[in-house]
């Protein structure tokens, strides 16, 4: 079977050392036979939906609620350093760094560790995923909706077993694809795609009749202050009225009652005019409950507490004791896992010392220090271990890499024993 059929069939030809210049032919032939932007189920290549630039414009930059939700996560994410972690039988060891982990901290001039992670939250909230590729020192992002995933299967099968990623195209507007192998990209995809075996989901895919309601419900609101901050109104008038004489009462009535700005206004008419209050008042609809309920469900889809954001939903019942264990899972729940994703993703483009892996360091972020107490009791019963085991007669350096492991098949035995476990004398 030859490449191009292979690739129409659904799958691309996967070897051992892959050749771009061959994978790069077989792209450009698939494009000009219009096979590439194709969907998951009919071609090897997984597609962003296109909601990129329509989650940025409608939800992002349109929506404060989307943006507070974001900007949350942003905050906490950004602050969170990338360290080395020595692995000990596959038990997390000490944390360290070395001169490798510059191309993290400065990834492109004048960039940071945390331009570098805003990048990555901000791709993953709108498209799910977020791409980057190293070239020499620095990392370049790739955006998220030009990039499409080939995937490789000796069989031809998209439904092999030994179906992977095979590379990635990245496809700007008017030029020519960029064809790369997928051990030179960094992938982070913290959902995945139901739809799609490696691809990622945007978390703002489940809630958008939420996000369009709450736009709408702001838009209400907005409607509502323009049109003289008062209910809708319906004005009859009687039957002899001429056209003309309709058409210039209304502009009178537009200029002398509408808008926020002539709201209150005394209404006089006369004429046989009458005026009819239709639709419901904000208080009718209760209009606080209302868009509150969905704000709240943003939140949830978004993994951050109201509280966290500063909704009156969360504030509403705020205390001390919420704020802290919305904190807790904040952090517990959301940040930590996806630091630990995003390290994972990095990962593919900066190569690890042998027997370690790339980690991350949040041991200096404020917003986790209130866990400090809970880390302290911690270490307080592992110092208590430490103690009892060296009484017993371990050696030291072993006794700490054990508790520190949570091994304690690590413990190594001095050969001595305390006088209470041995044979009194005669």
């Amino acid at each position: 079977m030859r490449r191009l059929d292979r690739l129409r069939g659904g799958t691309v030809e996967a070897r051992d050392g892959l050749n771009l210049d061959e994978l790069s032919a077989m792209v450009a032939q698939a494009q000009a036979m219009g096979l590439v932007n194709t969907t998951w189920s009919s071609s090897p290549v997984e597609m962003i939906d296109g909601s990129f630039a329509s989650f940025a414009r409608s939800a992002l930059k349109s929506n404060g609620v989307v943006f507070a939700v974001m900007l949350s996560r942003l905050m906490l994410f950004t602050e969170a350093r990338f360290q080395w972690q020595n692995m000990a039988k596959g038990r997390p060891g000490n944390l360290f760094g070395t001169a490798d982990l510059s191309v993290l901290e400065t990834p492109w001039p004048n960039g940071t560790t945390g331009d570098l992670l805003a990048r990555m939250e901000q791709d993953a909230t709108l498209t799910g995923n977020w791409y980057g590729v190293r070239r020499g020192d620095q990392i370049r992002r790739l955006r998220p909706d030009w990039v499409s995933i080939v995937l490789g299967s000796p069989s031809g099968d998209p439904e092999d077993l030994d179906a992977a990623p095979a590379g990635y195209i990245y496809s700007v507007p008017g030029r020519r694809p960029i064809t790369l192998a997928a051990e030179h990209v960094a992938h982070y995809a913290p959902i995945p795609d139901p739809d799609a075996m490696y691809r990622g989901m945007a978390w703002l895919t489940p809630i958008i009749r939420e996000i369009q309601a709450d736009t709408g419900a702001s838009t209400h609101k907005l409607k509502f202050f323009e049109n003289a901050a008062t209910p809708n109104m319906a004005v009859s008038l009687d039957k002899a009225v001429s056209v003309q004489q309709f058409r210039e009462f209304v502009r009178e009535m537009d200029e002398q009652h509408r808008g926020a700005a002539n709201a209150y206004k005394t209404l006089y008419l006369a004429g046989g005019a009458d005026v009819t209050v239709v639709g419901a008042s904000m208080k009718e609809l209760d209009f606080k409950a209302t868009q509150g309920a969905g704000e709240t469900r943003i939140c949830a889809a978004g993994g951050v507490p109201p509280i966290i954001v500063g909704l009156s939903e969360g504030l509403a019942s705020a205390t001390y004791s919420n704020y802290g264990m919305a904190r807790r899972k904040f952090g517990d729940h959301w940040a930590r896992p996806s630091w630990r994703q995003a390290a994972g993703a990095l990962q593919t483009i900066v190569k690890p010392p042998d027997g370690a892996r790339l980690w991350y360091d949040d041991r200096d972020i404020s917003f986790l220090q209130e866990d400090r107490r809970d880390d302290a009791e911690i270490a307080q019963a592992e110092a208590s271990t430490v103690e009892t085991l060296i009484r017993a007669g371990f050696e030291p350096d072993s006794v700490v890499l054990a508790v520190t492991a949570g091994d304690f098949t690590l413990l190594q035995h001095t050969g001595l024993s305390s006088v209470q476990l041995q044979q009194p004398s005669v």
